[in-house]
């Protein structure tokens, strides 16, 4: 299948490294424009900006932690753009907090902070999204889960326990939202070999993840751009509801 974007617009939270950034040059490279949102890395932000094929697309700095911002993200790209076709909801925090190690009001910060992050966002910026598309006929809403949500996080299990609740939340809005011509999808990456990501690592740690996959390696966050892209084309429509787990069968479920 060909993937075309042309005259689509498109909408990634988190976009200015790692999965957000591979996710946005693929789509400017199919001919969509392309709007970043970022929390405060403006430098990296620009400089993916920078890379992008074509014209038209944009910046948009906003905090979406911070509940007031998702409704004005939304607005604020569509005031630019003049529709949202397709959101990716990729923005997400990973905060290691182990229960034998951890004080208890250190614990609930942690809780409150990923579930804020990782799911009130994305539910925050769906309801907007889809508000949206029910008036201008359709679009697709991707979401960016992790296979944390199915084999667990022991180290950091508010991280897991918010990926799983994106997971329910998007195929329950998948079965809403399909009467409106809006498919929801979702991606579940195992670890990815990402500048954030693989910086944290050991050397010993690394070999251990590499080890996980019969690839003997970690995902490029390319494969996992490429997955959100095939969810958010036309054609996948009846793929909403869908979980496609992108991590080279270091984890299988059934």
């Amino acid at each position: 299948m060909m993937l075309n974007f042309k005259n689509k617009n498109i909408l990634i939270t988190g976009a200015s490294r790692g999965i957000g950034k591979a996710t946005a040059l693929a789509f400017a490279e199919k001919g969509a424009k392309v709007g970043l949102n970022f929390r405060s890395n403006a430098k990296e932000a620009q400089k993916t900006l920078n890379q992008l094929s074509g014209e038209g697309h944009r910046l948009f700095q906003k905090d979406i932690a911070q509940n007031e911002n998702c409704q004005t993200l939304i607005e604020e790209f569509i005031k630019t753009f003049g529709q949202l076709d397709v959101l990716v909801n990729n923005a997400g925090i990973f905060v290691p907090h182990k229960i034998d190690e951890i004080e208890f009001e250190e614990w609930r910060t942690v809780w409150q902070d990923t579930f804020q992050a990782n799911l009130f966002a994305a539910a925050d910026l769906c309801y907007w999204a889809a508000r949206a598309m029910m008036k201008t006929g359709g679009g697709s809403i991707v979401n960016v889960s992790s296979r944390g949500a199915f084999r667990g996080e022991p180290n950091a299990p508010a991280y897991g326990a918010s990926k799983a609740a994106l997971n329910a939340m998007s195929q329950s809005l998948a079965k809403k939202l399909a009467p409106h011509r809006i498919a929801v999808g979702v991606v579940a990456p195992g670890f990815t070999d990402t500048d954030m990501g693989t910086h944290a690592l050991g050397p010993e740690e690394r070999d251990r993840l590499m080890a996980e996959s019969p690839f003997k390696r970690m995902a490029k966050p390319e494969e996992v751009a490429h997955a959100i892209l095939f969810l958010a084309s036309e054609g996948a429509e009846y793929s909403s509801g869908t979980i496609i787990d992108v991590n080279g069968a270091s984890y299988l479920r059934s």
